[in-house]
């Protein structure tokens, strides 16, 4: 069995929009960690896609133009995805995301009831992570 998730530090975002109550994160260029089950190997990919907030309440500031993800935090309930976002994603209830960018001071913090993460195409392979040790 594999696992799969993104790897917000570093994944590059095209756009973040909001309208009606929907953001949209719209990355360019999501980093995916891959581990097989048993491994201490993975593997790093990349690939375009959307995380989508339904029911959205922005707490700050939307970000503009394209941006490098630094990190952050998804709120998924009684969970917390730190600098990741497993794949698949698609959950309701009470949701926050709270989002770094490089190079700045800004943050993206919002909350909804809705998160989904839709990846587009076939993620492209970059490299074989060797495990330390």
């Amino acid at each position: 069995m594999e696992s799969s998730s993104i790897e917000l530090p570093g994944s590059e975002i095209d756009a973040v929009s909001y309208r009606d109550g929907r953001l949209c994160i719209r990355f360019s260029r999501a980093y995916i960690i891959k581990t097989m089950t048993g491994s201490h190997e993975r593997t790093r990919w990349w690939q375009r896609g959307d995380l989508v907030m339904k029911g959205a309440k922005i707490e700050s500031k939307l970000p503009e133009g394209q941006l490098v993800c630094d990190g952050g935090d998804i709120d998924d309930n009684i969970f917390t995805y730190r600098d990741m976002i497993p794949i698949p994603l698609d959950t309701r209830g009470r949701i926050r995301c709270d989002l770094r960018f490089r190079g700045t001071d800004m943050h993206l913090v919002v909350s909804g009831e809705n998160l989904k993460l839709e990846m587009v195409d076939v993620p492209k392979y970059i490299e074989h992570i060797r495990s330390e040790g």
